[in-house]
């Protein structure tokens, strides 16, 4: 299992917090790697993105308009978290849903 977020990230923490063994991938000092945001934006579409952020929140119309790939890349920040990968599947955000979807109750 490999968890993609931000080490400051609560959400991040308590996916950690449950899954000690997991390889912790910091988006920011270590990058989402290019098949993994192709495949997560494939799945999860806009969705992927923090529209709720202060880096969003900062941008211009111009960086805004820019593709959610494109946008990752320079603002990796800007990527909902934690990204979860296991067995193939990708997981986002530590929610209900995804942590039933994992088998955690």
């Amino acid at each position: 299992m490999r968890l993609y977020g931000l080490k400051t990230c609560d959400a991040c923490r308590k996916a950690l917090k449950t899954f000690p063994d997991a390889e912790f991938v910091d988006a920011r000092s270590d990058g989402v790697p290019d098949s993994v945001l192709s495949q997560a934006l494939a799945a999860f579409g806009d969705a992927l993105l923090n529209t709720r952020s202060t880096t969003w929140r900062g941008l211009d119309d111009n960086q805004r308009a820019k593709t959610p790939l494109e946008l990752l890349k320079e603002h990796p920040t800007l990527m909902k978290r934690p990204l979860i990968e296991k067995d193939g599947d990708l997981f986002l955000g530590w929610t209900a849903e995804t942590r039933t979807q994992l088998g955690i109750s």
